[in-house]
């Protein structure tokens, strides 16, 4: 069983800074990618940031230049740097992994959520 907890939510000025923290836990053979998503009141969930196995980044054009992702492989640990926060940054924020198992397949898992409010 893998498991993935988010940490590091919470109501922020704008123009202000978090750092969202996801960490994978379990039976894991290898973990492939892993990600931000979000979700506002009433629309979907999107991308946020990806980063691969191999260090490659991918951002949403809404976030470049003010979020920043990073891995710490050997915690099995993903993080969101958010700075210059917007009230349209306002969401909760999922945290996504592929990860390959003791069965030895890949598949997607999901964090909980926390939530990110940015006042104006």
């Amino acid at each position: 069983q893998v498991q993935l907890v988010e940490s590091g939510g919470g109501l922020v000025q704008a123009g202000g800074s978090l750092r969202l923290s996801c960490a994978a836990s379990g039976s894991i053979f290898r973990i492939n990618s892993m990600g931000w998503y979000r979700q506002a009141p009433g629309k979907s969930r999107e991308l946020v940031a990806t980063s691969t196995s191999a260090g490659s980044t991918n951002y949403a054009d809404s976030v470049k230049g003010r979020f920043t992702i990073s891995r710490d492989n050997a915690k099995n640990t993903v993080y969101l740097q958010m700075n210059s926060l917007k009230p349209e940054d306002t969401a909760v924020y999922y945290c996504n992994a592929n990860i390959v198992g003791s069965n030895f397949f890949p598949r997607d898992y999901w964090g909980q959520g926390t939530q990110v409010t940015v006042s104006s």
